[in-house]
């Protein structure tokens, strides 16, 4: 794609079943099928993928292929043995979407810390409430693994027929939150799951706030706005008097007298004799 910032057309290099077409087509358009293809990409993963603890992914474009980086906490199962799932994934993408043989590429990423995680621990808790565990009990395990995992905060809400027939909504919320401003989309991840039971749909919604780390592995790089940070005070240097201060510094000691306090010399008039002139006969 060849992007012009001042056209509202850009020409678009596209393959169809191993057929190259130049197309001009506009800019709006094709933001749309980029967000398309991204969300039906991502709900698609979001069903063949929910046991082995998928995380998201990322699409990069490159002139030749595109690659699709799926991270996953379970990365050796989305493979499977000797690649064959991963193979299998590719093959229906490409059919999916007219893609020719080698311009797709699925590739899998491990999620650093799945703690921080907000699907990962969406669809944690989604599968325990499938296994019959208490809604109570799962949301506070889930609550305490994202605790001790480093985050800032985190809120869990789940809502719909817990117990009795009539549906209510359950908020479990451990740490510090922030729910406005720039930093909530820079620090808070946040997943909504559904659980199809027996007596009905339960929604999922987990809200976490990450750290903040220098290095940008575990969270934003970007401190929060509202933190003060306080210097230690720099060490002042030993102040030295300047030159012409050293007599007065020396005279405290009682080593030198002051020029101005010694007695004047004495004269010959002082002292009573007085010199004959000479005077000189021209």
């Amino acid at each position: 794609v060849q992007p012009d910032h001042h056209a509202p057309y850009i020409t678009l290099r596209t393959r169809f079943r191993g057929v190259i077409k130049m197309s001009v087509i506009n800019k709006k358009r094709k933001f749309v099928q980029d967000g398309v293809f991204f969300a039906e990409l991502n709900e698609f993963f979001t069903r063949e993928l929910y046991k082995d603890g998928y995380s998201g992914m990322e699409v990069r474009r490159a002139p030749a292929r595109t690659e699709i980086i799926v991270r996953a906490t379970k990365t050796q199962n989305v493979l499977g043995e000797k690649g064959r799932r991963v193979r299998e994934l590719t093959s229906l993408v490409q059919k999916r979407f007219g893609f020719a043989d080698g311009e797709v590429e699925i590739f899998a990423e491990k999620v650093i810390n799945r703690g921080l995680c907000a699907i990962a621990q969406c669809e944690s808790l989604r599968y325990k409430l499938l296994e019959g565990l208490a809604v109570r009990g799962a949301a506070y395990g889930v609550l305490r693994f994202v605790m001790e995992a480093g985050a800032k905060g985190c809120e869990i809400i789940i809502s719909g027929k817990l117990r009795a027939a009539r549906a209510k909504s359950m908020k479990f919320v451990s740490g510090f939150m922030i729910h406005t401003g720039r930093p909530r989309h820079d620090y808070v991840d946040s997943a909504v799951r559904h659980v199809l039971l027996r007596q009905g749909v339960l929604g999922i919604k987990v809200k976490i706030m990450k750290p903040h780390d220098p290095a940008g592995k575990l969270g934003p790089m970007k401190p929060l706005p509202d933190v003060v940070t306080i210097l230690e005070p720099k060490d002042d240097d030993p102040v030295v008097p300047p030159p012409d201060e050293f007599p007065a510094a020396q005279d405290i000691a009682g080593d030198v007298v002051p020029q101005e306090e010694q007695p004047p010399e004495s004269t010959p008039i002082d002292q009573g004799i007085v010199e004959p002139t000479v005077q000189q006969a021209y």
